[in-house]
């Protein structure tokens, strides 16, 4: 595939590219972000798109683990923690805003929801949102990759159902 071919079909997916970044986010600064950085990367990486190959999964790809490297990124950067006396506090860099109340009570009862589910739901979505991809989670658990993916799924669908006071408000 020739450069202008490239940059063509790399503009032409450049919305749904940002309706998946979205979804993946659920904020528009974020995928907006996620967008550039993908774009960038399949640039700076053209010479490893194999010819013949699916393109739109190879930038969704790009995409998704992109996410997935910046998602666990985050994660380590808010595990700081700092040891006084016998006391572990959590220490939050100058420039994070503290949570407000009312958020600590909605991941309160987030979490409380999530315990609340079946094991058969509750452990492979725990493990999705630490991190695991799903053919992760389907070897360590010895179950199918479909299995999961549908118990992650309607894990979310319950989780949505029993939180819907909080997604209206």
């Amino acid at each position: 595939m020739i450069q202008t071919q490239f940059n063509h079909e790399l503009l032409s997916l450049k919305d749904k590219l940002y309706y998946y970044a979205l979804s993946l986010t659920s904020d528009s600064d974020w995928a907006n972000d996620l967008l550039q950085e993908t774009m960038l990367k399949a640039l700076a990486n053209r010479n490893k798109f194999r010819p013949n190959s699916n393109f739109k999964a190879w930038i969704y790809t790009i995409m998704r683990n992109t996410f997935i490297n910046d998602y666990r990124k985050n994660v380590k950067a808010r595990k700081m923690f700092c040891d006084s006396d016998d006391d572990i506090h959590l220490a939050f860099s100058n420039d994070k805003v503290y949570p407000a109340p009312d958020a600590l009570y909605s991941t309160r009862e987030i979490h409380r929801n999530i315990n609340a589910l079946k094991d058969a739901y509750r452990i492979p979505f725990t493990m999705f949102i630490e991190g695991y991809k799903y053919k992760e989670i389907s070897e360590k658990l010895d179950l199918p990759l479909g299995t999961i993916k549908s118990r992650i799924f309607f894990s979310r669908k319950m989780l949505e159902k029993s939180l819907q006071e909080y997604s209206n408000s």
